[in-house]
């Protein structure tokens, strides 16, 4: 039970330690590394978010679960806007170029894409009672987001030449879809079985 906790936190605190003694901060102004590191904690978020959906971490009940879910999906949001709204601050014209998917850098398009399709999700969940969503319907639209996120937000990290130590941040986002791969698989076998709702 505590081995899953430790990794996890292995997981998020080993790349957020790494990038915090990354040399290329010194030339960095509070902002920017601000920007930066809610990006780093934003992908570490994703990694919880599946391990939440399966049940995987111990010690938390389905309900609690669910509920983690929730806040952490809306914490998962408030880390991308102060990821982009930094980095717009630092440098209008590359958010620009990055939003109108112009931008010459590979990564750029992939973290929109990502940043679209967790506001899409975060703005469904808040509005799902009012527009009446029942559990079926919100798995449709939830999922496949989900797997928009988690796919460009690996390859948004990936491609990016940073603060992040290469080898922990490969780690991270292995887990991640390590991590999203088996939840839906097991979510295949729930829905055969008719039970329950996320």
């Amino acid at each position: 039970m505590i081995l899953i906790w430790v990794i996890l936190a292995a997981a998020i605190g080993v790349p957020i330690a790494a990038a915090a003694l990354s040399p290329l901060l010194a030339w960095r102004d509070p902002v920017y590394i601000l920007a930066g590191f809610a990006g780093i904690v934003a992908l570490g978020l994703v990694l919880v978010q599946p391990l939440l959906m399966g049940g995987y971490l111990p010690g938390l009940s389905a309900y609690r679960g669910r509920r983690a879910h929730h806040w952490i999906g809306g914490a998962l949001a408030v880390a991308v806007i102060i990821h982009v709204g930094g980095l717009w601050i630092t440098s209008p014209p590359d958010m620009i170029d990055a939003l109108l998917f112009a931008s010459p850098t590979p990564f750029s398009p992939f973290g929109v894409i990502a940043m679209w399709a967790i506001f899409a999700v975060a703005l469904l969940a808040a509005l799902r009672r009012r527009l009446g969503l029942r559990a079926r319907t919100w798995r449709i639209v939830h999922i496949p987001l989900a797997i928009v996120i988690v796919a460009g937000s690996v390859a948004h990290g990936m491609l990016i030449e940073g603060t992040m130590e290469t080898m922990s941040k490969a780690a991270l986002c292995a887990l991640i879809l390590g991590a999203t791969m088996k939840v839906m698989v097991d979510l295949r076998v729930w829905r055969k079985r008719g039970a329950g709702s996320l």
